[in-house]
């Protein structure tokens, strides 16, 4: 290993803050990374960490050199990218996590595309729909969907997605077709309760912002779990048109409350801050992008 690749195993091992785990990514044992990261602190003559059987922390040389080491290893990678332009395609794993329905719908499918353009790039997917921190998880890209607080990361919006309320035609048939928010009240409206927490249900009415809080006997932090309810004849449910879209052109469901509509819900492609985005990340998102536009069950162009 030379020594370019010691002062990247160095960085990946601050942000990961783990020997084991930037181990396990390397695949390689976690002595081989400590002898690296030895061998890196003797040539430079200073000890850059301090390490214990349950921590890792910098020295202030270890965090000079951090810093510098960051804006070296961009700079490297930003240089050859732009010398090999033209000349040799993105290549690598990148490392996506996304909601379990959301990739199963719309990026799993389009894959053979994007493996057909950039044959040298390897996608791996977690499916969780839970907030997590992409450095210390080894994350390169997430796909949220709503507004995001976190000022540390990169956010690029790739879609707006429009939110439907729906039933089956038989429980609508049973219970009746609600025909204002109000209406509610008298359905059973399938709870999402991501962290326990119910969600309530936003609508428009003009200008102003209507929320139901729905009642039912079923909840689930689960949105395959709502898709699975509704279809169920469990009640109505309440959520982004794409994770509705199948059934919903199909005529397994039906839209109800259309004209109450709320406004879009985002969805953004996040990685995180402070390094130049890799070119193989850059591809992938720009492929997301390309391929949402189209995608009437995103723009809410259903037939």
């Amino acid at each position: 290993m030379d020594r370019l690749d010691a002062i990247r195993l160095f960085v990946r091992v601050v942000e990961r803050g783990s020997f084991s785990a930037v181990a396990r990514e390397a695949g390689v044992g976690q002595s081989a990374v400590s002898k690296q990261i030895a061998a890196l602190e003797a040539h430079l003559g200073a000890q850059l960490m301090r390490r214990t059987s349950r921590s890792m922390t910098l020295t202030d040389a270890g965090q000079v050199f951090y810093e510098s080491a960051l804006r070296l290893v961009d700079e490297f990678d930003a240089a050859e990218s732009l010398i090999g332009h033209g000349q040799s395609a993105p290549s690598g794993l990148v490392r996506v996590t996304v909601a379990p329905v959301f990739g199963r719908l719309y990026i799993v499918p389009r894959l053979p595309e994007f493996f057909a353009r950039y044959p040298d790039i390897s996608i791996e997917l977690t499916g969780s729909g839970r907030n997590i921190n992409l450095i210390e998880e080894g994350v390169d890209l997430a796909i949220r969907n709503g507004e995001l607080a976190d000022s540390s990361m990169i956010v690029r919006r790739i879609a707006m997605a429009p939110f439907a309320t729906v039933a089956t035609p038989a429980y609508l048939e049973l219970r009746g077709t609600p025909h204002t928010p109000a209406d509610l009240v008298a359905h059973a409206c399938l709870i999402f309760a991501p962290h326990h927490e119910p969600l309530p249900w936003e609508f428009r009415d003009g200008s102003r912002t209507v929320l139901h809080h729905p009642r039912s006997n079923f909840r689930t932090a689960d949105a395959e779990q709502i898709r699975a309810a509704v279809l169920a004849d469990l009640g109505l449910a309440h959520g982004p048109l794409w994770a509705l879209a199948p059934e919903i052109d199909s005529g397994a469901l039906r839209v109800v409350l259309a004209e109450y509509a709320p406004g879009p819900l985002a969805i953004s492609a996040v990685h995180p801050g402070g390094r130049r985005l890799p070119t193989k990340v850059r591809v992938f998102i720009d492929f997301l992008v390309e391929t949402l536009a189209d995608n009437p069950a995103v723009t809410g162009q259903l037939s």
